[in-house]
């Protein structure tokens, strides 16, 4: 698992997989247990149990991927035991079996999907690349076991096929058009890394209505963030008055988004670290799932 930095429901990820200090005490093991005195004096290390982690198995697809083709994703999560996890958290919240998200190592495209479960644990996903390029895969998992962390994630990293044309993120805009629909952050959003904020977006159709908000997978509204670079990544959510399971938790720390009117967003923000960072607003409007993207800068 990579380094993470979470609590109870949080939606925070740190960094690719570094493992530096484990190496590091790895070897000096290494090293002691090699070492001996000439007076036949020996030195007893003890052993140290491998670490309990969840991993992602029987991973697909393997070979060649093609951009604008539907592609079969299959997977399972492996308890530390070796066997499949088949009991997931269930409800109406977002904070319940699995999400899927991929996102393109430039971040200029993500898919997020919620695969069903079956009883034996193997989840299948049908999923479209727009674009040839590497793409990180991360598994966001909620699981149903007791003694668990509430929610982890699992991450694999793929290719598709075809010659690959990183995009330069923009700077920030602060209003969007998507499909027709205007995204317009109200004011220009001055975020600092451990630091709760808000961000207010009001959303109109092509006529200047405000649009209506509709659940999707348990929320109003998703706000994926990733850091360019390490992609490292939060989670966040617009939840209806009486949505169940839904708000994040970093330590002391609650953050729930909200709609507090038609075409409103309020969306809760706690990004761990400087830099520059991606967030994708993602929501159901007239039957097809929109995504506006906005590029924020974290002192």
């Amino acid at each position: 698992m990579r380094a993470g930095w979470r609590a109870a429901r949080s939606r925070i990820t740190l960094g690719r997989t570094r493992r530096p200090a484990a190496l590091a005490a790895l070897a000096a093991a290494v090293g002691i247990a090699g070492c001996g005195s000439g007076g036949g004096t020996s030195l007893s290390v003890p052993k140290v149990a491998p670490a309990k982690i969840f991993t992602l198995g029987q991973f697909q697809p393997t070979g060649r991927i093609v951009a604008g083709h539907p592609t079969t994703m299959s997977f399972d999560v492996q308890l530390p035991d070796g066997q499949p996890l088949t009991k997931y958290k269930t409800g109406s919240g977002p904070h319940t079996g699995v999400h899927l998200i991929i996102v393109r190592d430039d971040l200029a495209y993500i898919i997020h999907d919620h695969p069903p479960i079956p009883a034996s644990g193997m989840l299948h996903q049908t999923v479209t690349f727009p674009a040839p390029g590497p793409y990180h895969v991360l598994v966001d998992v909620y699981p149903n076991i007791s003694g668990s962390e509430p929610n982890f994630q699992l991450f694999r990293n793929i290719d598709v096929a075809g010659a690959y044309h990183p995009v330069k993120l923009p700077p920030f805009h602060a209003d969007e058009v998507v499909d027709g629909y205007h995204f317009d952050m109200r004011g220009t959003p001055h975020l600092q890394a451990i630091q709760a904020a808000f961000l207010h977006v009001n959303v109109t159709d092509a006529h200047g209505r405000p649009v209506h908000f509709v659940p999707w997978f348990g929320a109003l509204a998703h706000a994926i963030f990733f850091e360019q670079g390490t992609l490292n990544y939060f989670h966040t959510h617009v939840c209806a008055p009486d949505a169940p399971n839904c708000g994040s938790i970093l330590g002391a720390t609650r953050i729930t988004g909200s709609a507090p009117a038609p075409g409103k967003l309020t969306i809760g923000v706690l990004l761990p670290v400087s830099g520059t960072w991606r967030l994708f607003v993602q929501l159901k409007l007239h039957g097809r799932v929109v995504t506006a993207p906005f590029t924020l800068t974290v002192t």
